[in-house]
């Protein structure tokens, strides 16, 4: 009896980590279908019905090629890189709440918990560039940490913004705090700072000078091939897919989707109430909480489709650049939103019961 609880919980975390596998396997087929479409070109077509299973092939190549690692290499250490990358980018679905009460740990910290998550995979992509003993793993590591350190402070500043409106750490609170308005709209320049940190958190082009193709080969995962390289892939649309899931719940009303409107509509024209009695299974638990996922899966797919837009659109830029763009121009932006929204939150007198002003 001891033991089932602990198989209750194994069963969660399948449950929760083998639809997210499967999720990161159709982005890249749908990342490549976008590009190719936008850049007039057929993409993945042969491998299953349009394509749809070139990833599992893709997979399944890797899987069976011959590891190579480098003679010179921390053998060690370079394969800890990528395990802990994946890990650290797949920890952070533990508290995403797919649904009202529809998550594996619906904790109170929750969102300092994905922050810490997420810091915590830097380590990972530092030790597999450095136990490398290569000289492009090594700068792609070192620019990758420098670049995740650097963003990572404006992604966390952005959500103590919305954590003002909200009062609260807990990501149920948050998207329960957006039926009346999602916070996209009030926010909306801090969303857009929020996109772009986002962007370059998950080291996507135009931001993606970890791994400049051009300048350092593939960067940090240069050495790395087979299995492990798979893991890195993995961690890399993991934490895409989770970037897109935080922004939808933290700026686009998460698993909300209001059918107030549509409701009022059908009454207003239905008199016999024959339309409305088409809706009572609307009413269960169970068809809540499907609505409620598919609705989270949409946004998440919408900021997904812009991932893939942004990269298809704008030219990489420079380290240099990259850097000068978060201190100089990201930060002040961020740090005067911290100023104005306390004041605009205190003179309209609409502080969070959940802050004290002592």
């Amino acid at each position: 009896m001891l033991y089932i609880p602990t198989l209750i919980s194994i069963v969660e975390v399948l449950l929760v980590t083998v639809p997210v596998l499967l999720t990161v396997a159709f982005v890249t087929v749908a990342e490549r279908k976008t590009m190719a479409s936008m850049q007039r070109r057929l993409g993945p077509n042969v491998v299953g019905y349009y394509g749809l299973l070139q990833a599992f092939a893709d997979a399944l190549k890797l899987l069976l090629k011959e590891y190579v690692s480098p003679t010179q290499a921390n053998f060690v250490l370079f394969f800890l890189g990528p395990i802990i990358t994946l890990i650290f980018s797949l920890l952070g679905y533990a508290v995403i709440p797919y649904g009202p009460g529809l998550a594996i740990w619906d904790f109170n910290l929750g969102i300092l918990y994905m922050l810490a998550v997420s810091s915590l995979a830097t380590y990972g992509i530092l030790l597999a560039g450095w136990s490398a003993n290569s000289k492009y793993a090594f700068l792609g590591s070192l620019r990758s940490t420098a670049q995740l350190i650097s963003y990572e402070l404006i992604l966390s500043s952005a959500i103590l913004l919305v954590i003002l409106l909200t009062g609260s750490l807990n990501l149920t609170v948050n998207i329960e705090a957006q039926r009346s308005i999602w916070f996209i709209v009030p926010l909306f320049p801090v969303f857009v700072i929020f996109f772009i940190g986002s962007v370059a958190e998950t080291n996507r082009a135009p931001f993606d000078l970890a791994e400049a193709e051009s300048e350092l080969v593939s960067g940090f995962m240069t050495e790395h091939a087979a299995v492990i390289f798979v893991f890195f892939f993995l961690a890399e649309y993991a934490s895409i897919l989770l970037m897109c899931i935080l922004t939808s719940i933290l700026f686009l009303g998460g698993y909300l989707l209001d059918f107030s409107l549509l409701f009022y509509i059908i009454q207003f024209i239905d008199y016999d109430n024959s339309i409305m009695d088409q809706f009572e299974v609307f009413s269960s638990p169970l068809i809540e909480g499907m609505i409620s996922g598919l609705t989270l899966g949409a946004k998440s797919c919408l900021m997904v489709f812009v991932f893939i837009w942004v990269r298809a659109s704008f030219p990489r830029i420079r380290f240099d650049q990259l850097m000068l763009f978060s201190w100089t121009i990201l930060l002040p932006m961020v740090i005067a939103f911290i100023v104005v929204v306390p004041c605009v939150i205190y003179s309209f007198d609409i502080i969070p019961s959940n802050i004290s002003l002592f």
